[in-house]
């Protein structure tokens, strides 16, 4: 979106109409690669090429006391192993909207609605044949609530909804998984849901971004909390290169009864565009 300032003055310069933007857009489209080849390697090794595409796309308006901040999340990833094929490493979508009406200085009163799922079909591939364990909104996850919003700006967030609404969605296939009850296809729970995000610069050329969220189920289980927990560090090479990590801990018990972890290193390719 594109909003411009348009000044209009008559003759006389009594009258004036000025357009306030409204609407912040900022985006930054990330290609990950990494790769690794062995030839005649003593040590051992298999010849490894994977890449990862991401988008992270921000939509905010303000006007007044109000503020209405909107994030897409996609993550896509594939890795092609010796003799192994394609296998998928990352696969992510995720929005995320927060309105909020300002009450003093940093806090607003707020209302949030969070989607996450994933494109594509995921295996396990430790078993022979390999087990299918997802697939396109299966499982999915839909939350909204009111709470509380803190905003010191829009790279320092932190927002409360102790009585938030979470349905989680599966096809048929995976009836009886995540958390929902077998024969069903969703499942309803009221809990608790803590959400933040920060980004900041740690040194002159290294930014740090984190992506928090917290859920406990008030009707099952309230002491199992689930987590979500992403940090992403930025080195840039020059306008359109950095090196990268990223570092995903998730823990649900419904999906996992272990703790999972994801960690992708690589040369990034970046575009990132500005618009107010």
């Amino acid at each position: 979106m594109l909003i411009t300032s348009i000044l209009f003055s008559q003759e006389n310069k009594k009258d004036s109409i000025v357009t306030i933007p409204k609407w912040k857009v900022n985006g930054q489209f990330t290609f990950l690669f990494n790769q690794s080849t062995f030839t005649n390697w003593k040590a051992g090794g298999d010849n490894t090429i994977a890449g990862n595409f991401g988008v992270n796309y921000d939509f905010n308006y303000k006007n007044g006391d109000w503020n209405w901040d909107n994030r897409v999340i996609i993550v896509y990833g594939l890795s092609n192993v010796k003799d192994a094929g394609f296998r998928k490493t990352s696969d992510r979508f995720e929005y995320n909207s927060l309105l909020g009406k300002k009450t003093k200085k940093d806090w607003f009163f707020s209302f949030f609605l969070n989607l996450k799922t994933q494109f594509s079909r995921g295996y396990d591939y430790k078993p022979t044949p390999r087990v299918a364990i997802s697939d396109f909104f299966s499982p999915a996850y839909l939350s909204f609530g009111p709470g509380m919003l803190w905003k010191k700006s829009d790279n320092a967030t932190i927002n409360i909804a102790p009585a938030s609404t979470r349905f989680t969605f599966v096809s048929d296939e995976f009836s009886g998984k995540y958390g929902v009850d077998q024969g069903e296809n969703t499942k309803i729970a009221l809990g608790f849901s803590l959400s933040a995000y920060f980004k900041f610069k740690i040194f002159e050329d290294v930014t740090m971004q984190h992506i928090f969220a917290l859920y406990s189920n008030y009707l099952q289980k309230a002491q199992n909390v689930d987590i979500d927990y992403q940090v992403r560090f930025s080195v840039p090479v020059n306008k359109y290169l950095s090196m990268d990590i990223l570092l995903h801990t998730l823990i649900d018990d419904n999906a996992s009864s272990k703790v999972q972890f994801k960690e992708i290193f690589g040369l990034s390719v970046k575009y990132t565009f500005h618009r107010k």
